[in-house]
């Protein structure tokens, strides 16, 4: 009996260390805590049931807009301070003016990178697909860098792990969803994700210690 519970335990472990998902408690306490440490105003949170990772803004104005958020990324993310980051990096892209009216903008964490590692030979399908996403993601490199800058101060005000949003990027990385350096990445507006992570981890370290 006693190996029989230890070996039930064991793969308990190894199932919960292998498959992170979080709640939608996770994720709306992520947001109210964030958003009140920005002043942010407070908005209910739209569950979209797509599987592919993401979260994106609907903006109009300051004063007009909503949050979305796929099961998908809920599926991928470990803690709320990843969820968190997640959230202040969209708040960085809001509060520095990188929005215009009437845009919608997805994170398009899910890039061109993705799409040009994917061995399918549908090379129509993946020119358009590389289409899409550059429409959508009109934001620049540089940008992306300033909202993960701010998202990464945004959780240490919080009192969030500053790493959240550096561990978020990892997550998306494991599993597949990244861009790449060289000729992969002239095709999206991100960043090469190993890029991200190491200025993320150089943000975290800055604002840990209160630079």
């Amino acid at each position: 009996m006693r190996k029989i519970f230890t070996s039930l335990l064991l793969l308990a472990l190894m199932a919960s260390s292998s498959y992170a998902e979080i709640s939608n408690a996770v994720v709306e306490s992520a947001w109210k805590r964030i958003a009140k440490a920005d002043g942010f105003k407070q908005v209910s949170i739209n569950y979209e049931k797509d599987a592919s990772p993401n979260a994106w803004v609907a903006f109009k104005s300051q004063n007009d807009y909503s949050i979305h958020v796929t099961a998908g990324l809920m599926k991928i993310l470990d803690t709320e301070d990843e969820m968190a980051g997640v959230w202040g990096h969209e708040i960085g892209h809001v509060r520095l003016g990188h929005y215009t009216k009437g845009r919608l903008r997805s994170m398009g964490w899910t890039v061109a990178g993705k799409i040009l590692q994917q061995k399918t030979g549908k090379i129509a399908q993946t020119a358009g697909n590389i289409g899409m996403n550059l429409a959508e993601n009109a934001f620049s490199r540089n940008q992306e860098t300033q909202s993960d800058e701010y998202g990464v101060k945004l959780l240490v005000k919080a009192g969030y792990n500053p790493l959240g949003l550096y561990n978020a990027m990892k997550a998306f990385r494991d599993n597949g969803y990244g861009t790449q350096s060289g000729i992969a990445n002239w095709f999206s507006t991100h960043p090469a994700t190993d890029e991200r992570l190491k200025a993320l981890h150089d943000f975290a370290e800055k604002y840990r210690k209160g630079r």
